[in-house]
């Protein structure tokens, strides 16, 4: 999966879904102009210690993506969707692209692609989620619909006890 951001501006939120892409696989695409540096101590911090285990590409802008991503099957996360996001069908290599904290996807954008375009419900008067819970829910939906392939679905528990954790909890 992709995961694509078109001018984001927070960098702790960046710096999470950096965290989401690094837990699952995902490629994080970011798109210029940026609301702070790759290396902003901010955005390193959010991604604790995971940059390692993620790829990211960096695009001077919508242009600069598109002809190096020729082809990409896009789906638009979007407030002005009228599919919900887990109607799509998504694909393994699919790209799942998000706007701006502050303005969401332009549009114009939009509008060459409403037949893309997928939204999360939530209640009437709420205006948008926050970026990086919003690229989770749709990661994950996509990511269920391919049977979560190379990701650990189990765990188990280790039997020791924590410090000042008592079995009367």
């Amino acid at each position: 999966m992709n995961i694509v951001l078109l001018e984001p501006e927070i960098p702790q939120n960046t710096g999470n879904i950096a965290r989401t892409c690094a837990a699952t696989g995902a490629r994080l695409h970011l798109i210029k102009p940026l609301g702070f540096t790759i290396d902003d101590k901010r955005l390193k911090r959010a991604g604790l210690d995971y940059w390692f285990l993620m790829r990211y590409d960096v695009y001077e802008n919508w242009g600069d993506f598109l002809a190096k991503n020729p082809g990409a099957n896009m789906y638009f996360a979007s407030t002005k969707a009228k599919i919900r996001y887990d109607q799509a069908a998504y694909g393994p290599d699919d790209y799942l692209v998000f706007g701006r904290e502050t303005r969401g996807l332009p549009e114009t954008l939009l509008s060459k692609h409403y037949d893309r375009c997928v939204r999360i419900p939530m209640r009437e008067d709420a205006r948008s989620l926050n970026l990086a819970n919003s690229v989770a829910v749709v990661l994950y939906e996509a990511l269920r619909q391919q049977e979560f392939a190379g990701l650990k679905t189990g765990g188990a528990l280790t039997g020791r006890e924590e410090p000042g954790w008592t079995d009367a909890l």
